[in-house]
């Protein structure tokens, strides 16, 4: 129970530090914004119960599987493809991001890369040092 607690803590966390960064933030509206859609597709043409579409969906972009529901129409099968194509990069985005915020809180989840403009990189001066 106390590694339980202690990995929700991390996990809380890493969350906590991610979403600062904005593109956290798109990423994580872009992931609603996809298991939505596919949750409406398969309520409307497979014709699921909303929470089964929207765990299908879960399962799916997870890479996780249904052992059950496979798409019956044409149309379901070409959209779970196109779907799973768009959203498996989405998911692993977020998850990267997460896991980023955890292993490197203190710097933001940067992971101590540093850009051109960084004002701790200090530029050597003409003799050299």
């Amino acid at each position: 129970m106390l590694s339980f607690v202690l990995t929700l803590k991390r996990l809380l966390s890493g969350l906590r530090h991610s979403f600062k960064k904005h593109h956290f933030q798109v990423l994580i509206f872009l992931i609603a914004a996809t298991l939505l859609s596919g949750t409406l597709f398969y309520v409307k043409v497979e014709h699921l119960p909303w929470l089964d579409a929207l765990y299908f969906c879960v399962v799916t972009l997870t890479t996780v599987g249904h052992p059950e529901f496979v798409p019956q129409t044409s149309l379901g099968k070409v959209f779970t493809m196109v779907y799973v194509f768009a959203g498996i990069g989405l998911t692993f985005g977020t998850i990267f991001e997460i896991a980023a915020g955890i292993m490197f809180p203190r710097t933001g989840g940067q992971r101590g890369l540093r850009t051109k403009d960084d004002p701790t990189e200090q530029e050597p001066d003409k003799a050299g040092n």
